[in-house]
């Protein structure tokens, strides 16, 4: 592409993009959406508070900072995957794989199909 229609190309959108700014603008409910939040942060400052601190007093267990501090997630272990073997009839090739993500295997798996490939696990 040339330099040109580059330019043109980011012309156009930059076009686009004032004119979705303008209608924004113009827009009743983000302008009630920047009244509350003016209207909120100076609630803010004028009693010296934070939106941390907020969110804390409404709901202590997902700020963290003050009162009582968050419970952690508990860790859940995930069970080990098992070691699967096929072995190719036709050939007598063996895969060991702990997932189905083995090269030869998908191989396999276009050739003859899901099922049948399946039909070679041996463990």
């Amino acid at each position: 592409m040339s330099r040109l229609a580059e330019f043109r190309k980011l012309e156009q959108q930059l076009a686009a993009q004032l004119a979705e700014l303008e209608s924004l603008k113009n827009d009743t409910g983000l302008q009630k959406e920047m009244e509350f939040e003016n209207k909120l942060r100076g609630l803010l400052g004028e009693y010296n508070y934070s939106l941390r601190d907020v969110i804390n007093i409404l709901d202590p267990q997902a700020g963290g900072r003050k009162g009582t501090p968050a419970a952690a997630p508990e860790k859940t272990t995930r069970k080990a995957r098992s070691v699967k073997v096929y072995k190719n009839p036709h050939t007598g090739e063996l895969v060991e794989t702990k997932g189905g993500n083995h090269k030869l295997l998908k191989a396999w798996k276009a050739e003859h199909g899901n099922d049948e490939v399946e039909s070679w696990l041996a463990k």
